[in-house]
């Protein structure tokens, strides 16, 4: 079989014969070249078009870079030749293109925050992450133990001048700090105050250390907030350490409950004895009160006795009878000349019998 021909031969500059291209693909160039112009004519490039085009593709690229946009959140450093020039708020700015003027973003209002000892995943801000998190958490404590430490530092960047050109990779210089800072105040602790009753002061005297470093090798980061977070014996002593732990809780759990029964116990003993001791108090004053009264009575009775003996004798022998006779159940009444009562003594029950 015969191989297709694709179209008319034509003889090469090595007087060889070459097919030539399909009338579709001559139909092509020719339009190309018809476009072109005079940039490319008869299909070859000349100076001229290489200026115009590479003007072009200039004056493109200036535009392109001439403007940039600054968010809410940052600032920008612009730098000319490399040198600082101005530092630029949020929004839409303008900057000489080509390289000539650089703009650096930098976010002052963005709160930043590096880990040690874990990572959260899908973190995308560098040195944020530990490259080695397990040596940065290895710990020796004041009393000579062990300690697997994990913490956060939450910073900004408060002075982008001094961030940018001050310190060589602040952020990784930060990381040294943070990790100097939390082993020289581990170190001077109890394996006990670290992992229980100290996180409070750590944290506290950590941050205070750190942002005098910061301030001092002129960083231009100011730190928020100095967090810890899992403080952990190490493995081969964690379950011994745990039932350390288990015995303290259990201890704290019987002092507590121990202080609540006495705190049940003693102040109801002593509202008691308060109580006891003011009814005692009530009862003295009570007879005291009647007993001066009484004699007060009986010494103004008296002396009104002695005023008058005949008219005071019937007045107390009227009031005594008073304060007798109504609670007497039956009265019998007798004359003075009556010689004898005893025909009179059984009337109630006569009464009593009677059908």
């Amino acid at each position: 079989m015969s191989e297709q021909d694709d179209g008319p031969e034509e003889p090469g500059p090595w007087n060889t014969t070459k097919k030539r291209g399909a009338p579709e693909i001559d139909a092509l160039l020719r339009k190309g070249r018809e476009r072109l112009g005079g940039l490319v004519p008869d299909g070859r490039p000349s100076m001229k078009g290489f200026v115009l085009f590479g003007a072009i593709a200039l004056a493109a690229i200036g535009v392109w870079t001439s403007y940039y946009t600054v968010p809410s959140d940052s600032v920008a450093v612009v730098q000319r030749f490399g040198k600082y020039k101005s530092e630029v708020p949020p929004g839409l700015h303008f900057k000489v293109p080509l390289g000539i003027d650089v703009a650096t973003l930098v976010p002052v209002k963005r709160q930043l925050k590096q880990e040690f000892g874990f990572s959260t995943p899908g973190a995308t801000e560098p040195f944020q992450s530990p490259v080695d998190g397990r040596r940065e958490t290895e710990m020796v404590t004041g009393d000579l133990n062990a300690a697997l430490v994990e913490w956060v530092v939450q910073y900004r960047i408060s002075e982008p001048l001094k961030f940018l050109f001050e310190v060589r990779e602040p952020r990784a210089t930060l990381r040294y700090v943070s990790e100097s800072v939390m082993r020289e105040v581990v170190g001077d602790r109890t394996v006990d105050e670290v992992i229980t009753i100290g996180r409070q002061e750590i944290e506290n005297e950590a941050l205070l250390k750190m942002q005098a470093l910061a301030t001092k090798y002129a960083m231009g980061i100011s730190i928020d907030q100095v967090q810890l977070k899992n403080i952990n014996p190490p493995g081969p002593v964690q379950s011994s350490f745990n039932e350390v732990n288990q015995a303290q809780q259990e201890k704290e759990r019987l002092i507590n409950e121990a202080r609540r029964e006495y705190n049940k116990v003693i102040p109801l003993a002593e509202g008691e004895k308060d109580q006891r001791i003011r009814e005692a108090d009530g009862y003295r004053l009570k007879r005291v009160n009647e007993a001066e009264g009484d004699a007060a009575r009986f010494t103004a009775l008296f002396t009104e006795y002695e005023k008058a003996p005949e008219v005071t004798r019937r007045r107390i022998y009227i009031e005594t009878l008073q304060a007798v006779l109504p609670g007497i159940g039956s009265k019998i009444i007798v004359d003075g000349p009556s010689s004898s009562i005893l025909p009179l003594l059984n009337l109630d029950r006569q009464q009593e019998d009677r059908p």
